[in-house]
């Protein structure tokens, strides 16, 4: 900790100690945040923790309502289709320019983190979760286009929360099994430099992920179109 105050203030370190609880569900969508008490137990003054509410309400991730009470935000169906559009955009954008532009670091990096992967299921929780994130990464930061993997890195941050909201869903084998068999896929189509078959299954495998958006919707009453 006395590492990190040379390098950020108070406000940010604040700023990612509650945007990490958020986006790991330490601080659950619609949960009010008592925020004298969150700045005791950061042990700081309450002034740092509002620069930091302010920045998280700038990214949609908290709620300030006209009495000061702060929540952190609902997740919805919109918003969750919202960031699905997006990255049906980037991420086979930034699996192509991978396939074309991975280093020998790249290809050992993301052969690591294929062999760490597995099913997102409520057996194996947040250790899969982590493990279906740091493969992707390892894909769109092999693209070497800093702008992409800023926007990609923004993306799966609020994506994650969504992941965890799947993990509620019915378990079922083929779409999880589909799921690992693709990023195996994937991760030989970039090492060998197919660029155009590895952004056609990138974005099939993102538009697999409809399924958690489709129960949210389902919970929510929305008709489908």
């Amino acid at each position: 900790m006395a590492g990190q105050n040379l390098f950020f203030s108070k406000s940010d370190l604040a700023y990612a100690e509650l945007r990490d609880r958020i986006l790991f569900g330490t601080l659950p969508a619609g949960s009010r945040l008592a925020q004298y008490d969150l700045a005791e137990s950061l042990n700081m003054s309450i002034t740092p923790l509002r620069e930091a509410i302010r920045r998280l309400s700038s990214e949609g991730l908290v709620t300030v309502d006209t009495h000061r009470d702060v929540r952190v935000s609902v997740m919805n169906s919109t918003e969750a289709r919202q960031l699905f559009e997006v990255r049906l955009s980037l991420d086979p954008t930034a699996a192509e320019l991978a396939a074309r532009r991975r280093t020998d670091d790249d290809i050992a990096t993301m052969q690591a983190a294929v062999d760490k992967l597995l099913p997102v299921t409520r057996q194996w929780g947040e250790e899969a979760l982590t493990a279906h994130r740091a493969f992707h990464q390892a894909v769109y930061r092999a693209s070497h286009n800093d702008v992409l993997i800023r926007l990609l890195d923004d993306l799966w941050d609020k994506s994650d929360r969504y992941r965890r909201l799947g993990l509620e869903l019915p378990p079922g084998d083929e779409p999880r099994t589909r799921d690992l068999q693709e990023h195996h896929q994937l991760a030989s189509l970039i090492v060998d430099g197919r660029a155009a078959e590895a952004a056609q299954l990138m974005r099939g495998h993102i538009t697999h992920s409809l399924t958690a958006i489709s129960a949210l919707e389902d919970r929510e009453g929305i008709p489908v179109t």
